[in-house]
């Protein structure tokens, strides 16, 4: 059986993509699945210092891509988990070294052998995303509560629309209840009006997740973390369990947020 290919992209830089592919594969490896996570961001990798495998990278992406090594060279395993991989970035390599037609070719491939295939996209809307959106078969759009993040998360859910990829979920990071509460930063149901694509999960704002990718572990082995409690969930219902959402209580500054984000 075929596993699912699945792309975490967003627009805008620095949202939460490559903590979300992290923290996500990490839970599905847990449940026992095997997964393979892609860095598609060439020339600017981050998922394997987020996975404190920065120091085993022999091969990476592009070299599997130019034939210089086989997958199984470039594909480094989790230090916890013998079930999960990833697969770096090149470094010192431009994003026009690989095609959207060479990524939908290994997508496929490595869904032949792997239950779960999670691509870090790159930030905006270039050669790197047509790469990374190349061989998913489902994306997740990451969006923060700010107006230029849910701009971009717009602009990017209408090109995956127009590429006819249809299976297309939100999860929304970096939500601060307190200012929510307050009427100072969008709700959920707010972010949920304005992109009108069906909500995977919600992350809370918090220092965990800042202190888990400094030390290189995902925020998910820390039982005590509610934003690793929020991904574990975002990951159960991505692997199709029924996993009741916690809509916030809307307070809405819904409005004025409209007048900035498209006017």
């Amino acid at each position: 059986m075929t596993g699912k290919t699945i792309v975490v992209t967003s627009g805008k830089g620095g949202v939460g993509k490559t903590t979300t592919v992290a923290n996500i594969g990490t839970v599905l490896a847990k449940k026992k699945y095997s997964v393979v996570m892609i860095d598609a961001d060439i020339g600017l990798r981050n998922l394997d210092v987020v996975m404190g495998l920065e120091n085993r990278i022999v091969y990476n992406l592009v070299d599997i891509i130019e034939g210089k090594c086989r997958k199984q060279q470039a594909m480094i395993r989790d230090r916890k988990l013998h079930n999960l991989y990833i697969i770096p970035a090149a470094q010192t390599r431009e994003k026009t070294s690989v095609t959207p037609d060479q990524m939908k070719d290994l997508c496929a491939e490595l869904a032949e052998e792997f239950d779960y295939v999670i691509i870090d996209c790159p930030a905006g809307i270039e050669q790197g995303f047509k790469n990374a959106v190349a061989g998913a078969q489902t994306a997740i759009v990451v969006t923060t509560p700010e107006v230029s993040a849910i701009r971009d998360a717009d602009r990017v859910i209408g090109l995956l629309e127009a590429g006819l990829l249809k299976d297309i979920h939100l999860i929304i990071n970096r939500l601060n209840h307190r200012m929510v509460k307050k009427g100072d930063m969008m709700s959920t149901e707010d972010i949920i009006s304005l992109l009108a694509v069906p909500l995977l999960g919600v992350v809370p704002e918090s220092e965990e997740v800042v202190i888990s990718t400094n030390r290189g572990t995902p925020l998910v082995h820390d039982r005590g973390s509610k934003a690793g409690v929020a991904f574990q969930q975002i990951a159960a219902r991505l692997n199709g369990e029924d996993i009741a959402l916690d809509m916030e209580q809307k307070v809405t500054i819904m409005d004025r947020m409209k007048r900035f984000i498209w006017s």
